[in-house]
């Protein structure tokens, strides 16, 4: 058990866990990533992509997005501490992933047809949610490595 150095709150400081997030973050990542179990089925089960519908002409990548998630939930619950790194960093690959095939779909749109609505509408939810997602993260981030002058 690394040596607490400070404790306010649901916030934990220590040598080796720099911030212990707040438990509804982990709890609310918990139930994100726990989610993927029904988003999974619902695309390769039912041909319904809701989560990923920026891979939609990608099989492998969906696949591999999935276990990327899956990954996350197990971190997630394994290490409580890293709650925060965890939904920080999945954020910026689901909104880099984003960015560069929906950019990729616009750039060669004149070759393979227009973008879909349904990726437009998923491109600004999942976007939205993903620097959300992101920003809270980095904020949270920032406080827990702050220096407390009560130390």
């Amino acid at each position: 058990m690394p040596e607490i150095l400070h404790n306010s709150g649901d916030r934990v400081m220590s040598a080796t866990t720099c911030y212990q997030g707040p438990a509804v973050t982990r709890k609310v990542l918990i139930a994100y990533y726990g989610a993927t179990a029904l988003f999974l089925l619902l695309d390769f089960w039912l041909g319904l992509n809701v989560r990923v519908a920026f891979l939609e002409p990608f099989t492998g990548w969906r696949l591999a997005y999935y276990l990327f998630c899956f990954l996350c939930l197990a971190l997630v619950v394994w290490r409580p501490a890293i709650s925060v790194i965890v939904g920080a960093f999945e954020s910026l690959v689901t909104l880099s992933a984003l960015i560069i095939s929906f950019g990729t779909r616009v750039i060669l749109a004149s070759a393979h047809g227009v973008v879909s609505m349904p990726e437009i509408v998923n491109f600004l939810i999942s976007g939205s949610i993903g620097y959300l997602v992101w920003t809270r993260g980095m904020r949270e981030l920032q406080q827990g490595f702050r220096a407390d002058p009560d130390t």
